[in-house]
Parts: C-alpha cells; structure tokens; sequence
C-alpha cells in the first residue's frame, strides 16, 4: 500500500542551454527524449516516482509557457497538480510554493523535491532509498538530502561533505556544501572518501521546511505567509503573481540547505546522472566499436572517435578525422563542439542571443 502522505514535487521550469540546440526556450530538455528511448525525460521521471508515490500525490513546478506541453505529455497527471511559476527564480521559490499549497492540503504530509531532467538507472535501489529517507525524516526534524558516490572527479557537480559518524545505519551529518569547484580540488575531494556529489534531491516534512524558510529566509516566506489562504482556491495564480516579484532569485541549497544545522545525506548509488551536458549523455549511451554514441539512421564515420553524434533522419551524413567533438543538427542550428569545452555552451547561447536575438534560442 503507498503511503497517503507522501508527496512528490517533481521540478521543471529550467531551458537546459547546455543542451542547445536540441533543448530550446520553447521546448527545453526536460521534455526531449534526449537518449532516444522513447519517452522525455519528465516522463520517465513521473514514471519512476508512481511506483510508490500515489499519482495523484505527484506534482509539477513549471514555468507558465510550458503548461501546455506539461499537459500533452502527463495526461495521467491532474491539471490541479501542475503549479506554474510566472517568473524563473530559481529553486527556493519553486519549493516553497509548492510546500505552502501542501500545507493546506495535509500538514502531515512528507515530501520529495527531484529535478525532472535526470537519468536513473537502477530504478529499484533509487525507490529503496526514496523509502528509507521518508522514514527517517517522518521520525525527526530533519532536511534530508541524496549524495551520490563519486566515481570520477566531476567538475560539473556540486560536492556534499558529510561526517562519517552514524546517525543510522545509512543516514549522515552533512558538513559543508561546495559549489563547481575545479579539476585539483575534485581530485581531492574524491580521494578523501567523505564527499559526495549533490544530487538535488531533496526529502522532508512540509511543516519542517516551511519552519525552514522562516527561520533561514524569512522575507520569502512572510510573502508567502502573507498569502497563505489563497493557495488551492481560485485566488492562487493571482497571489502566487503578487508574490514571486517580491522573492528572492536563490537556490535552496544556498538559501536554507547550507546555513540549516538539521541537515542529513543518504550517500546512494543507483545509477544516476543529472545529464546537464552533452557529455553527460553520451556517457550513458551506447557506443560503437569507435566510442562514439550516435543518435540517427544516416550516420556514417571515417576515423572518426569519442563523438556524440546527434542528426536529422532526412539529412545523411558523413563525417571523417574528427575525434572527441560533439556534433548535432538540427532545422535551424548546427553545433560543432569539442568535448572538452561543453561547460562552455551555456556561454556560446548568451554569445548567440546576443548577437543574433533569441530566433535560434
């Protein structure tokens, strides 16, 4: 039997630049099928948190000019359920609105807050642990938070330090949060053996993180308070408009997870990835005997090696003498990139839209 107070916020309201140009403003990647299974990303998120959250306890934070395609593709989820934001500020905001419209519903409810555009692998072990941060923080006032065990010295994740002592048999302390740091200090820290890589997934009881925003940023949340008995009534797009001008462009990590002296990791390992690059896909797809992960029918390579290769089915391609680029096609846009510098795309979109406005963003 799935639990009636457990409550998923499934979060997505980001573009994915990174992923330019597949994922655009319009159509960003949470809504791609960016690995070509089949489904997009947010799908494949809805669907791995119905097996043990009830669907009707699943709810989406977009932004307003997605609703439309939120709808189209989770028709299983009620209308009711999806929150749209009016403005992009970052994460806080995003939990705190759906946090204040969960207390009004059920103040017992427990919560989980995850990213709609990641890729996990081991679904069972993923739910094993979903079910064992709800316990923990159903028993005490905790912020609960899933690290991954590193395998690499990753400089595109943030890293969570955590005391080694026990609180239970897999639950932890954490000690310090550390933004992107560079090559030499990821090297350290994996070597350490007391870090983990932030995965953004966040567990805790609504009453708890609401107590959170009071105390840890409380201008945000006396906009919030001061609207309170408008949330699930005809009232709440109106008040949520009044209210995200007045808050604060700021991440919950930053905003309450990094200054609270109640917060707890689960150091996991199922399997996951945040695919926030081109990189980061092709490391889970599947490669040829040339170590390059192509994605299309008409594809052909001639010393060509380690290449992410995305194209249009229509168009046949022919690419020789290229090693470690990144290379995808689409109607209007072509992206020839080394590999080496994807954490530079996002900076080539803002050169774009500023030389050229936002007709191919």
């Amino acid at each position: 039997m799935m639990n009636s107070n457990h409550y998923v916020a499934i979060m997505a309201g980001g573009i994915g630049s990174r992923f330019w140009p597949m994922s655009r403003q319009s159509y960003p990647k949470q809504f791609l099928d960016i690995l070509g299974i089949g489904k997009s990303l947010i799908q494949q998120t809805v669907d791995r948190f119905a097996k043990f959250i009830p669907l009707e306890n699943i709810y989406i934070v977009t932004s307003d000019e997605y609703s439309t395609i939120v709808q189209q593709q989770l028709p299983q989820i009620k209308v009711d359920n999806i929150l749209c934001e009016p403005s992009r500020k970052n994460t806080a905001p995003c939990v705190a609105f759906i946090s204040y419209k969960l207390q009004q519903i059920n103040p017992e409810a427990s919560l989980i807050c995850a990213p709609a555009d990641h890729l996990i692998l081991d679904e069972p072990e993923f739910e094993r642990v979903c079910m064992e941060a709800l316990g923990f923080i159903s028993k005490n006032n905790a912020l609960l938070t899933l690290g991954i065990k590193p395998s690499h010295p990753n400089t595109g994740y943030g890293y969570i330090q955590y005391d080694q002592a026990f609180i239970t048999d897999h639950v932890f302390k954490v000690k310090t949060f550390t933004e992107k740091p560079d090559f030499a200090l990821a090297q350290t820290f994996l070597a350490s053996g007391d870090f983990l890589w932030n995965a953004g997934i966040f567990v805790w009881q609504i009453k708890n993180i609401i107590n959170a925003f009071r105390t840890y940023l409380p201008e945000m949340a006396e906009v919030f308070d001061a609207e309170i008995e408008s949330f699930n009534t005809p009232a709440e797009h109106e008040a949520i408009g009044r209210i995200y001008p007045q808050c604060t462009n700021i991440s919950i990590d930053y905003g309450i997870m990094e200054k609270a002296d109640n917060v707890y990791i689960i150091p996991s390992a199922f399997g996951w990835s945040d695919l926030g690059t081109w990189n980061s896909a092709y490391e889970t797809m599947q490669k040829d005997i040339n170590d390059n992960a192509i994605k299309g029918n008409n594809i052909i390579t001639v010393d060509t090696n380690n290449c992410m290769i995305q194209g249009k089915e229509e168009k046949l391609y022919l690419l020789q003498g290229l090693n470690n680029y990144i290379i995808i096609d689409t109607k209007d846009a072509l992206l020839v990139c080394n590999k080496d510098k994807e954490q530079e795309i996002k900076e080539y979109v803002t050169d774009i839209k500023r030389k050229k406005g936002e007709r191919f963003l």
